[in-house]
């Protein structure tokens, strides 16, 4: 499920907005009392005198927010290139691409996450600096303390390992459905040319969506303040060190509790309690358990729940309101929809991903599939047209309003800052570029580009820590050239030799897509920390596209969405390196490395699974050590859009408004945009649209009895300590923040071995009142 100094800076405002349209709030001649009013009515106001260094002032932009929490300070004698960044790189990046593709395959999925990544790298380094000896050919192993430029290293190349690459569920579904396996170099270079396509792509967009202060990357702050306390010298940092440990031991610790002997903390409903046999109770107040029901007033203490996709001591106050107000209209018009039987919505289950007959049984695909995996007219008309559940169709619907005002919102708000993501393709730079790789290439050695970037005249624009990281070579824009136009050229090749029934013009049109999307969902990514999903719109593309065939869908998703996805890693990844005054070529070394490691322990543990473990993948239910149900998802929503797109969602149809969403989503920001232009005073920048629109659909899966915790802690971080507590907020905000995430997500990681059945067979805690193993665990009834 799911998407980041400012011009134009609007006073007492966080972020400070995205907005650069000229507002009377700017006019020097805006009356003094009227300003006075409006910094007394604003909520991020603050209620503390100011020390004269700003260690007490409220951190209200990007760039106060960037050089206040994390430092600045470079020393640029630290070496990243040792023995042990790529010993422990290499090791971590093989665990991290082992476990993501064997949790893929299980009924519930964990992500291996930077934070974890990030402590254990720390504690391994360190023990190789305390325990291994400085001389002879052992220095080698161990030249001098363990540095932060290592560990960044060593946390780039094992992020960018330890996800499970899209193409493998390609190649998974191919296998599972339409009993296809592309020979091993094809499927290798699937993989490859998949994940790097977006490499190239966002390398080139990193002047825009990488180096200013705006681009914050909020999701990161807490991993490079942890790296602070870990790293820094003095007394300052050593307490800031044992509030982490304390922070880190006491969740490490308590998490033991919600994850296994007590799991109602999970999700306590008052109103489960007192009517626990009761479906439209549990449909509205139940949400312990995956699909259960919207959670609403469920209050959540596992911080591995209302935590896991985004830390909330980390997300703007902006964001998280217009979150909030999305979450709020989401459990609306999802009980809505339902109750009033919109779509037949009452023959099925109130929150699934599936496929339905319209009686209410699972939908059986293969049944209207021809010899050729393309969808047979006469065996249509047999089996009858497939029905999503009403939430399903809310979050299709959310997610094209979403993506839809994404385009809009920057484009009324930020159309000067993005402008220049373009350069790159303009023809002047083009013709440029191919001078300067002429000039290189006289030897094929284009490579030997020094990289070093001249020095501006006036610096005071820059983001501190991109000023920081101009005394060191830069990677070439023509080194992701290559990488875009290698993986360009590999894909052309995959598409026919994989049997994708994607032609070569559809593969293009994805790509050209992804290019448009990145810059959009990027900056909105980099700004709010928050993600939108371009799928359910490059599907419903891919559907009009290649009408009847479900596998080319498959694939046109792979080279669009996949691509933005990655784009937006590695700028992200760049971004820790900035942060963290990695040099860019030690950060590009390790991505490579670690992407292409990662992709080939990720198709070797999918052959594996799907060899031996077939049967359990293709039932309904899955056992609880393997399950099927991400394939199995993947596969339906190619089947309802690339095989079924026009009789599902054309003008007339069942789900008309999933594609008319689109249009309405686009002219979404508008009022907005307006109402601040005339009257500025009534803040409608403090709206994200997108977002807004995204949240809409939120709560159609998983477990969702967190959201009342994650947007408690949310506001009483980013608004009552921000602003009431600004000292304490700029020491210990994202650095608590970060311990949470790490002790939490090392239990996690515990357990998930121990006792929940990553190694086989899974030991829940015995059967009592808080650990409710026969139903419910918030004691709501089963639905």
């Amino acid at each position: 499920m799911a998407d980041e100094g400012r011009i134009g800076e609007v006073p007492d405002t966080y972020p400070t907005t995205i907005n650069r349209t000229p507002r009377a709030s700017d006019d020097k001649s805006y009356p003094k009392d009227e300003k006075s009013q409006c910094a007394q009515a604003d909520v991020e106001a603050s209620s503390t005198e100011h020390d004269d260094d700003g260690s007490d002032a409220v951190l209200h932009d990007e760039r106060k927010i960037a050089t206040h929490v994390i430092s600045v300070d470079d020393d640029s004698t630290l070496n990243p290139w040792t023995f042990r960044s790529f010993f422990i790189g290499l090791g971590l990046s093989a665990f991290g691409g082992s476990l993501a593709e064997i949790y893929y395959f299980k009924p519930i999925t964990i992500f291996v996450s930077l934070m974890f990544l990030a402590i254990i790298s720390y504690v391994i380094g360190f023990a190789m600096e305390t325990f291994i000896p400085r001389r002879g050919l052992l220095r080698y192993l161990n030249p001098h303390p363990f540095n932060k430029k290592e560990n960044a290293f060593i946390i780039i190349m094992a992020s960018a390992a330890a996800n499970s690459a899209l193409a493998t569920e390609v190649l998974a579904v191919q296998r599972l459905y339409y009993n296809i396996t592309p020979d091993t170099a094809t499927s290798i270079l699937l993989l490859f040319s998949s994940q790097l396509l977006g490499y190239g792509i966002g390398g080139l967009m990193r002047p825009t969506l990488l180096y200013p202060s705006k681009m914050l990357y909020p999701s990161v702050l807490p991993l490079l303040s942890m790296f602070d306390a870990f790293f820094q010298d003095g007394a300052a940092a050593r307490r800031k060190l044992k509030v982490f440990y304390m922070v880190f031991g006491a969740i490490f610790i308590w998490e033991l509790f919600p994850q296994w002997i007590f799991p109602l903390l999970t999700g306590i409903s008052i109103f489960c309690l007192a009517v626990p046999n009761n479906a439209n109770i549990t449909r509205v107040f139940g949400g312990s358990n995956g699909n259960e029901g919207l959670g609403l007033l469920s209050f959540c203490l596992d911080w591995q729940y209302f935590a896991g996709g985004f830390n909330p001591t980390a997300i703007p106050l902006k964001a998280q309101f217009s979150s909030f107000i999305g979450y709020l209209l989401c459990m609306v018009i999802f009980a809505g929809v339902f109750y009033n039987n919109t779509w037949k919505a009452q023959n099925f289950p109130f929150l699934s991903q599936l496929l339905f007959y319209e009686n209410g049984t699972v939908y059986n695909q293969s049944l209207i599939l021809d010899a050729n995996y393309q969808v047979d007219p006469t065996l249509l008309a047999e089996q009858g047209l497939p029905y999503y559940a009403s939430s399903w169709v809310v979050y299709l619907l959310s997610m094209n309003l979403g993506l839809a005002a994404t385009f809009t919102h920057l484009l009324l708000w930020n159309r000067d800052d993005l402008r220049g993501a373009w350069e790159w393709m303009s023809p002047s730079n083009l013709r440029k570029e191919w001078q300067g790789f002429r000039l290189r290439s006289v030897n094929w050695k284009f490579w030997q580009d020094d990289g070093m970037r001249e020095q501006p005249q006036n610096t005071e624009e820059l983001d501190p820590h991109y000023a920081q990281m101009l005394k060191y070579p830069d990677v070439p824009n023509s080194w992701y050239y290559a990488v875009f136009v290698v993986s360009f050229i590999v894909t052309l090749f995959v598409v026919y030799k994989s049997n994708s029934t994607l032609p070569w013009w559809g593969f293009v049109i994805a790509v050209m897509l992804a290019i448009v999307c990145i810059l959009f969902t990027g900056a909105l990514y980099a700004i709010t920390g928050l993600i939108v999903s371009i799928q359910t719109f490059v599907q419903m593309i891919a559907g009009y596209l290649h009408p009847g065939k479900p596998m080319a869908n498959m694939y046109f998703i792979l080279y669009s969405s996949n691509t933005v996805s990655q784009a937006t890693l590695l700028l992200r990844d760049l971004k820790i390196a900035q942060y963290a005054k990695l040099p860019p070529r030690a950060a590009f070394t390790a991505q490579i490395i670690g992407t292409l490691l990662g992709a080939i322990l990720n198709y070797i543990l999918m052959n594996s699974i799907v060899d031996n473990q077939r049967e359990i993948l293709l039932s309904v239910q899955g056992t609880n050590t393997w399950s099927g149900q991400q394939p199995q998802q993947y596969n339906s929503q190619a089947i309802a859009w690339g095989g079924l797109g026009h009789q599902l969602f054309s003008v007339g149809m069942r789900y008309q408004w999933v594609p008319w969403s689109y249009v309405v989503g686009l002219f979404a920001p508008v009022p907005f945009w307006v109402v601040h232009r005339y009257w500025p005073r009534l803040r409608a920048d403090y709206y994200y649209t997108p977002i807004i629109c995204t949240y809409i659909g939120w709560l159609c899966v998983g477990i969702n009895s967190s959201y009342l915790s994650y947007f408690a802690i949310a506001f009483f971080s980013q608004w009552w300590i921000r602003t009431r507590y600004p000292r304490l907020f700029q020491k210990y905000n994202y650095l608590v923040g970060a311990a949470l995430d790490g002790g939490t997500q090392v239990m996690v990681f515990i357990l998930s071995f121990a006792v929940q059945g990553a190694t086989g067979t899974p030991h829940p805690f015995p059967d009592w009142w808080g650990a409710n193993q026969s139903g419910n665990y918030d004691h709501c009834m089963r639905v």
